[in-house]
């Protein structure tokens, strides 16, 4: 009885112990060593990918988008679509972007991309004008003729054929900072306009802020929404 009693006492103790040191090694030893590592190696990407502008405030992270969209009319109405200002470079359409009180560039409603097939309310094949009200097909008709509308100017009209992909479509997160250069660039003299600033100046802007392939063979070139628009206030305020 004394020898069971013993050995459980023993096996409970020698239980304890291994608890005890795992819990320091694992939960307070390993967390420290590798913060420490992230901090002193990866400060930028540890803390969040941070943006921040001139003045040293951070705005947003460069790995999540944020829209760019005028107050509501009414803040209560939630039926009310959301209307893009036109002043900034506008990110992939996407209804994991929004808006809230204490930033109004940046708030997470929803992540995630439509189930519907590519060929949804297509008609012989083809999304066209005559697509179901509500199918995909009809909403990229519709998402293609703002882009044209809105980024066609006085002395620059943008042709449908000349909208990219990523101007009507999410990505597959719904999150997506970046946009193709050719994206960017269709954006550029409605920018210019509406910031009253030289086209050379925003394309400018563009170029600087386009990212190759990483390593040179992987990805697609981009532009980051966030870096360009926050390049952009600077270049406003200038």
């Amino acid at each position: 009885m004394n020898n069971s009693v013993g050995n459980t006492a023993r096996l409970i103790g020698a239980g304890l112990r291994a608890l005890l040191v795992l819990t320091v090694i694992c939960g307070v030893l390993y967390p420290l060593a590798v913060t420490g590592i992230a901090q002193t190696l990866f400060n930028d990407k540890a803390n969040g990918s941070e943006i921040k502008d001139k003045s040293g405030r951070v705005v947003g992270s460069s790995l999540i988008g944020q829209s760019y969209n005028l107050p509501k009319q009414n803040p209560d109405d939630e039926e009310e679509a959301a209307k893009p200002d036109l002043k900034w470079f506008q990110p992939r359409p996407s209804n994991g972007l929004g808006a809230n009180s204490v930033n109004t560039r940046y708030s997470l409603i929803l992540s995630g991309a439509t189930n519907r097939s590519a060929d949804n309310g297509a008609v012989g094949g083809q999304c066209s004008k005559d697509a179901e009200e509500g199918t995909l097909c009809a909403q990229v008709i519709a998402a293609k003729d703002a882009v044209v509308t809105d980024n066609s100017t006085a002395s620059y009209q943008v042709k449908p054929e000349d909208v990219p992909a990523d101007a009507v479509t999410s990505s597959g997160s719904g999150l997506d900072p970046n946009i193709s250069p050719e994206y960017a660039e269709l954006q550029v003299h409605r920018v210019a306009e509406q910031n009253k600033l030289d086209v050379k100046q925003v394309a400018k802007l563009v170029a600087d802020h386009t990212t190759g392939r990483t390593l040179g063979f992987m990805g697609e070139p981009r532009v980051n929404v966030l870096e360009l628009n926050t390049a952009l206030t600077s270049l406003t305020k200038s």
